[in-house]
């Protein structure tokens, strides 16, 4: 009988320990839009750095940055007009 009580006692204890602790509430999914404006500024960002690295990069001549700077432009561009159809 004593046993019992003290499984049944430690039984209650643990249950409403956990129905006590609350979760936290998940986040809320970003919207189309919002989901949109973040890549796009993650696109800006990464565009940003890659034209700084090219522009400083100290070996190559003023042909090869030209060239790399288109490259980098049109595929930038292709990027922006993929994430304008979404």
């Amino acid at each position: 009988m004593k046993k019992f009580f003290i499984s049944t006692v430690l039984l209650v204890g643990l249950s409403t320990g956990v129905f006590a602790q609350q979760r936290p509430t998940p986040p809320p999914h970003p919207s189309k839009s919002e989901l949109i404006a973040m890549k796009s500024r993650e696109l800006d960002k990464r565009y940003n750095q890659e034209k700084k690295a090219i522009l400083n990069h100290p070996l190559a001549t003023k042909q090869m940055k030209r060239d790399q700077l288109k490259a980098l432009n049109q595929k930038y561009q292709e990027q922006k007009r993929l994430l304008k159809k979404m």
